[in-house]
């Protein structure tokens, strides 16, 4: 029986170094920023990490008064952009800790 947790001791150590490699993985995503454009470079939006949008760049040329709608897709446009490139980095970064694993909410 000995045998036995001493396994369980080492696999708890295991889950708990993969933890912190998680915790520190998370971290740098959310400290990454991430840059899109749309309209060749008319419309420029920056996020971090976290999905928090943290600059909005907008050429003024791109301020048509007669044509909101296009800035507004172009703002669109680039934000959804954004946010795709967050989410892949995340599940690329993130995936390697869970590869093999059926673990819900992961």
């Amino acid at each position: 029986m000995k045998g036995g947790m001493g396994n369980m001791n080492n696999m708890m150590k295991q889950m708990q170094k993969m933890q912190k490699k998680m915790m520190q993985a998370q971290e740098e995503l959310h400290e990454k920023s991430f840059e899109a454009s749309s309209g060749g470079g008319m419309v420029k939006v920056v996020a971090n990490g976290k999905k928090e949008i943290t600059d909005i760049e907008i050429n003024e040329e791109a301020v048509d008064p007669d044509d909101v709608e296009m800035l507004q897709d172009l703002v669109l446009a680039a934000v959804n952009d954004v946010i795709k490139q967050i989410e892949d980095e995340t599940n690329s970064t993130m995936g390697q800790f869970t590869k093999g694993m059926n673990i819900p909410g992961f």
